[in-house]
């Protein structure tokens, strides 16, 4: 018995290894098109994923892919295509992959809106019930272990565009609707605020 789980385990570590070194090609051929092949995508409609929380990567590719015949969690006409031939195997370790990357830095190009963004960052707004978004993401924007994503350095537009589309019900694959809660109480401009702080936040 003994023999056969170390076999059983023996195996599924070569498996994780292989998939491991399967990463960086997938990443040349799939993804870096959009994301760069180190996660540090050069165009503000596609987020950097480099630093990435893998968990988060994960669950995000998952989303994306149509399962047991139903529509994908999350659609995209783009990311719905790029996911479609990758084994569960490959996406945990694109996931670790890119999360291994380092992001290059952003910057809040407005300063003043920035100001307004970091507010409600770190105290939310009580009178419109917008929960401080540190709460969730961490002072730095560092996200929270396999709960909430990285945000600090993500472009502002990515930033902007997806709390938009958790307010307005085109996104729906936040855990318990947590997102599109929050988004519901934000105006536009609340949203381009905290998108324009998070773009200068450090981790």
């Amino acid at each position: 018995m003994n023999c056969v789980l170390g076999l059983a385990a023996a195996l599924l570590a070569a498996s994780a290894a292989y998939g491991q070194e399967k990463a960086p090609g997938i990443a040349a051929q799939v993804c870096a098109a959009c994301h760069g092949a180190d996660g540090n995508s050069v165009a503000p409609a596609n987020p950097k994923i480099a630093g990435q929380i893998p968990e988060y990567l994960q669950k995000q590719l998952l989303d994306f892919k149509a399962q047991d015949g139903k529509k994908p969690v999350r659609e995209s006409a783009i990311m719905n295509g790029m996911v479609a031939n990758l084994s569960d195997a490959d996406v945990k370790a694109l996931a670790a992959y890119y999360a291994g990357q380092a992001q290059k830095p952003g910057a809040a190009a407005d300063k003043d809106l920035a100001t307004l963004g970091q507010k409600l960052w770190r105290g939310g707004d009580s009178l419109h019930s917008i929960p401080a978004c540190a709460g969730c993401h961490g002072p730095a924007g560092a996200g929270i272990q396999a709960q909430f994503p990285r945000l600090s350095g993500q472009f502002a537009e990515y930033v902007a565009a997806q709390l938009t589309a958790f307010r307005e019900g085109k996104r729906t694959n936040d855990r318990n609707g947590v997102m599109r809660g929050v988004a519901a109480h934000m105006n536009d401009g609340q949203i381009r605020a905290v998108a324009e702080y998070v773009a200068g936040l450090r981790p």
